[in-house]
């Protein structure tokens, strides 16, 4: 429960901060898809499974990018009233990707708008 009210802090503040924090910056980012409480609790380098990441975000987790060197994106949208991107990153979770898109960053938080998403080669 207190991580998901966290991160219903971190989704508002982020709502806030993108109309502010202008177009963001042209990004290509590669790495695996996996739920947050993962990435974050567990401080996992790629996921367990497809199927982990799966069971996760259908129970409400979001799925977020974590890179080679450890950063994490957390995939956000750019219209307002914002909208959950675990349907779009659903197909790939557990997988690695390659994610082109405007990314921003506050206070060592990372965010990007997808525009494109392919499996990585």
């Amino acid at each position: 429960m207190k991580l998901k009210l966290q991160f219903l802090v971190f989704c508002a503040a982020a709502a806030v901060a993108l109309p502010v924090m202008g177009a963001g910056s042209s990004t290509t980012v590669t790495g695996w898809v996996l739920d947050s409480a993962c990435a974050y609790t567990k401080a996992l380098a790629k996921p367990i499974s497809s199927e982990c990441a799966i069971a996760c975000a259908k129970q409400g987790s979001p799925l977020v990018i974590l890179t080679d060197d450890g950063a994490i994106y957390l995939p956000v949208a750019d219209t307002m009233p914002a909208k959950g991107q675990n349907t779009r990153l659903l197909p790939f979770a557990g997988k690695r990707v390659t994610v082109t898109g405007n990314a921003y960053e506050r206070s060592g938080s990372r965010a990007i708008v997808i525009e494109k998403i392919e499996p990585a080669s």
